[in-house]
């Protein structure tokens, strides 16, 4: 069996899971693998937006009465907490819907008004198709460059020195933090010092970064970074664009509507300045609430360098295993000390899809199919794969009972 740091309390954090108490309806207890996707609520989130709702559900920023009062202080309060969490001040993180949205955010709030024809924008064929589509969009509709840096195949990293010839020039870098089919853990330190030596931004995707590490924006140097609460504890429905004052001095707006505006006329319209520019709509106000106590409760709860130990060992432990069933490959090498909890793997014979469902007769939930990474299959090779992954209160049990279940499967199925 694998050792596990058991600094980290697992089964004190497992209890705060209502979730992961769920017998499912085959009776099979369930077995939660699909941390890349969503990870699992603790009571305290549930409990926090539930009492929200209860008792001071108001519109935010819209009215002077009590409830809205205390709306628009739980709303902004979350703000100051939540930023300082990632390091960084409340006036540089803007509330969106999701990382997907942030990295758009990028794209509309920043690049449409900064970059034109030939100016070139780098990012890879690793990324999730929200650091890949946006793009793309915007190459057809203003005519820039874009350039994509390989992964290396054989050591499952990006080619490092073809991001060093592909940077030249360029006016934006984006790259993702940690692959999600992967689990690599980029060099974005190395791509920022890239970047910058170009004269370049940097956006860095960190929807599956934020979970497994504690991060410090003003000191990484990134101009961007977006960051989903659902990978994180948090609720669905809220993520953050966090952005340097430099970068955020440069934006227009994205979307528009009442609450970005300071005054409209039908001749033209002022808008709000930082932040407030790109906020338009109903707050998303619960949700808020529920992502401020998430990291309340990480940082109650969890060390983020004991937890990758726990989590690293755990996907280790189950890649060097599944390794040796017959017809079972692992892509990448989960077992690095920098990667980050994510097992991909094939059957060479049973279907991606039908081993999702044979996996989940025994209670276990993995994710199957492309992962929003399209690209990156067609560089490995394959349409899609299973993914197993893991965080915080997942159980070296639980791995040894899915190698087992795994290699029932293949005995009778293979």
């Amino acid at each position: 069996m694998g050792v596990v740091d058991m600094a980290l309390d697992v089964e004190s954090i497992r209890s705060q899971f209502p979730i992961l108490q769920r017998t499912l309806p085959n009776g099979k207890k369930l077995v939660y693998f699909d941390n890349a996707a969503t990870s699992q609520k603790p009571l305290a989130v549930i409990d926090a937006m539930s009492d929200f709702y209860k008792n001071y559900h108001a519109n935010a920023h819209r009215a002077n009465h009590t409830l809205a009062d205390e709306s628009t202080a739980a709303l902004e309060g979350a703000r100051d907490r939540i930023s300082k969490f990632f390091g960084t001040s409340e006036s540089q993180m803007i509330y969106t819907g999701s990382a997907t949205e942030a990295m758009n955010l990028v794209a509309y709030g920043w690049a449409r008004y900064n970059l034109s024809e030939g100016d070139v924008v780098v990012t890879t064929e690793m990324e999730h198709h929200a650091n890949i589509v946006p793009w793309q969009e915007l190459s057809k509709e203003r005519g820039i460059e874009l350039r994509y840096v390989p992964v290396d195949t054989e050591k499952f990293t990006l080619d490092y020195d073809a991001m060093e010839i592909a940077v030249e020039g360029a006016s934006l870098v984006c790259v993702g933090h940690v692959s999600n089919v992967l689990g690599v853990r980029n060099d974005i330190e190395r791509v920022i010092r890239m970047a910058r030596s170009q004269g370049a931004r940097i956006a860095i995707d960190s929807a599956q970064g934020a979970p497994h590490e504690k991060i410090k924006f003003d000191d990484l140097g990134a101009d961007f970074l977006s960051v989903a609460a659902h990978k994180m504890a948090g609720p669905t429905g809220i993520g953050c664009l966090l952005v340097s004052e430099e970068a955020l001095s440069e934006m227009g707006p994205f979307l528009t509507g009442g609450s970005i505006v300071k005054r409209v006329s039908l001749e033209d319209t002022l808008f709000q300045e930082g932040y407030a520019m790109f906020e338009t709509g109903t707050p998303r106000m619960a949700e808020a609430i529920g992502w401020r106590v998430a990291v309340d409760w990480l940082e109650e709860n969890v060390d983020f360098e004991e937890a990758h130990r726990h989590v690293q060992s755990i996907a280790s432990w189950m890649a060097s295993r599944m390794r040796e069933i017959p017809g079972i490959t692992v892509f990448g090498f989960p077992e690095r000390e920098e990667a980050i909890g994510v097992v991909s793997f094939l059957h060479d014979t049973i279907q991606a899809q039908d081993l999702g469902y044979l996996l989940d007769a025994g209670g276990f939930a993995v994710r199957t199919g492309h992962h929003c990474a399209q690209p990156l299959m067609e560089a490995m090779g394959v349409g899609s794969t299973n993914r197993a992954s893991v965080w915080i209160y997942n159980t070296m049990e639980e791995a040894e009972a899915f190698v087992s279940h795994l290699e029932a499967i293949v005995s009778r199925f293979g």
